[in-house]
């Protein structure tokens, strides 16, 4: 969520019970201005809250021209002092994703350690070989981060456009999706580069407008009933994940106002496909 708006923003999605103390509120707001201006950002947003055991990671986001792809993460233990997060490979996500059952500690030195047995060698020669694979806690908060916004984020419909030149803006022009759309899960989309296209018929295809239907519609996502959409006080919408646990979204329909924000311990519910 905008951090412009972070206080209005965070009463519509406290229904969940999480939310920050005054305190924590107080020293983002002032941080988060800093570091919009030390970082040059065209805008920065709140992400939220990873909980540890001992200390919670604070989330923030930087975003310059393209608001998908020029995306910087950045983590806080006190809501003041912020460090960059690094961007996260390929191997890092694999490696990660085989020990994300844990909670998270708290201290970003921390370091996971996995033992897995591979072969060396080939053909005859063959052997097996136990390696031990580490990984620091600060490495985890960036994969996780990551993974929950490729899974999870979401946009209302035309909040966004692709320009001609590929880059992707806010759409100045969005006034907000109507009261009747609003409660449409096709009517939101994933904030992220379509992992999978579904192929449309042609008069499907014509209903699309190319600038603002680029994004994967929430309605297509596996398994059918991973988000809980509710219309809460006659004039909120608000979509909650049911594969990350602690997302929350809010759009307030016929305004440009939106947002979501993450709560929670950081580890995926793999239990969702039983529990529907």
């Amino acid at each position: 969520m905008d951090s412009n708006t972070l206080s209005y923003s965070l009463e519509l999605v406290s229904g969940n019970g999480l939310t920050l103390n005054c305190e924590q509120k107080a020293g983002l707001q002032t941080s988060l201005m800093i570091l919009k201006r030390n970082y040059r950002f065209s805008r920065v947003l709140f992400w939220g809250k990873i909980l540890g055991i001992k200390d919670d990671y604070f989330i923030a986001q930087g975003v310059t021209e393209d608001e998908m792809k020029d995306k910087k993460s950045l983590y806080s233990l006190n809501c003041m002092d912020w460090h960059l997060l690094p961007p996260p490979t390929e191997s890092l996500l694999a490696e990660v994703s085989a020990m994300a059952r844990r909670r998270f500690v708290g201290d970003p030195s921390f370091e996971y350690e996995r033992t897995e047995t591979r072969m060396q060698g080939e053909g005859d020669e063959a052997v097996k070989e136990e390696v031990t694979i580490k990984v620091t806690e600060e490495k985890r908060l960036a994969a996780t981060v990551f993974s929950i916004d490729r899974d999870v984020s979401v946009v209302p419909r035309g909040a966004f456009i692709r320009t001609l030149h590929g880059k992707v803006q806010v759409n100045r022009s969005f006034q907000g999706l109507s009261c009747l759309d609003a409660g449409n899960l096709s009517s939101y989309l994933h904030f992220t580069e379509p992992q999978q296209l579904k192929h449309r018929s042609v008069l499907e295809l014509a209903d699309l407008e190319p600038s603002i239907d680029f994004l994967q519609p929430l309605s297509e996502d596996i398994p059918k009933g991973c988000w809980s959409v509710q219309l809460e006080g006659s004039r909120v919408c608000v979509l909650r994940s049911l594969l990350w646990l602690g997302l929350t979204f809010f759009h307030i329909p016929s305004t440009p106002q939106h947002g979501y924000i993450y709560m929670g311990d950081g580890i995926k519910n793999l239990d969702l496909p039983f529990m529907l």
